[in-house]
């Protein structure tokens, strides 16, 4: 048996959850995904894979051999991917995570470029706004924005923005428009979360922080776009958040006499695991883009 033919054919296995979905991205036929796997079992002498009304789920040893298989495989393309040169295309399946919101504006659109110069390659998006286990998801990279929690991240900063107080010229009508932090306690403010509720902002050296409250607290950046274009108050958010609706005035920056500290974008990778080019060379990718939009 071929180690590595088997490896490969189980770890597809385990990403389609059947045998005959694994069949067919290999372009092979059922019976001989199964015999692989069967004759992988036998010398392992271990149970893989349960059948569940869910379809095929790795068993506790199951996991732990996928894991290594699948490590073990992307190590085994590192190298031939190097051994090849640097003109060759990338190939096989990159898994990322990233915030939903961020994704839809900036990434999606422009992802037929990588597409197009990588047509061996296939990508899966995750897209959430919460922190995920990446090793437990299979994720090669993740796509995230501001202070990291997890200090083990293998991580590089990729792109710095600004950050603003926004609000709708409607809103601004109605409730006029504040000159000084200390106008936000008269504003009704959406507040986000996953962010701090104290906002600081420094002008001319001095610091002023400001302990803000609303009606609306909301989870997801796609939650807070929408309360803010319904006119529902004013916020503090990155300019990529916002970016269509500040380039053509559906939103307008207040308090930009204040500055308030930027954010950074990160390509997080998993640890305990060999960055792959898949992932190095995605994180480049949208390095650029978000260079161009600066």
């Amino acid at each position: 048996m071929d180690r590595y033919q088997a490896m490969t054919t189980f770890v597809r296995v385990v990403e389609t959850g059947s045998f005959s979905a694994a069949a067919r991205q290999l372009g092979v036929g059922q019976p001989a995904v199964s015999k692989t796997v069967a004759q992988l079992e036998a010398r392992l002498q271990v149970s893989l894979l349960i059948r569940t009304t869910h379809g095929l789920t790795p068993t506790e040893a199951g996991q732990n051999f996928y894991e290594r298989a699948r490590n073990a495989i992307q190590e085994a393309d590192e190298a031939e991917l190097a051994a090849k040169g640097a003109g060759i295309g990338l190939s096989g399946r990159l898994r990322v995570s990233a915030a939903t919101t961020f994704s839809r504006l900036h990434v999606i659109p422009k992802l037929p470029e990588f597409l197009a110069a990588h047509p061996q390659l296939d990508v899966d998006f995750l897209l959430d706004d919460r922190m995920i286990d990446l090793v437990a998801e299979g994720v090669d990279i993740s796509l995230r924005m501001g202070a990291l929690s997890d200090s083990t991240a293998v991580a590089r900063k990729i792109a710095t923005g600004r950050r603003s107080v926004i609000a709708t010229p409607a809103y601004l009508a109605r409730a006029g428009i504040p000159w000084h932090p200390a106008d936000l306690a008269n504003h009704d403010t959406v507040i986000y979360s996953q962010l701090p509720s104290v906002w600081s902002f420094t002008r001319d050296g001095a610091a002023v922080s400001v302990s803000v409250s609303g009606r609306l607290r909301v989870s997801a950046a796609e939650g807070l776009r929408a309360a803010i274009l319904a006119d529902m108050g004013l916020t503090i958010t990155s300019d990529w958040m916002f970016a269509p609706e500040l380039e053509r005035g559906a939103v307008v920056r207040v308090l930009e006499g204040w500055s308030l500290s930027p954010i950074d974008l990160w390509a997080v990778f998993p640890a305990g695991r060999m960055m792959t080019a898949k992932a190095r060379q995605f994180a480049g990718f949208v390095e650029d883009l978000m260079n161009s939009v600066a």
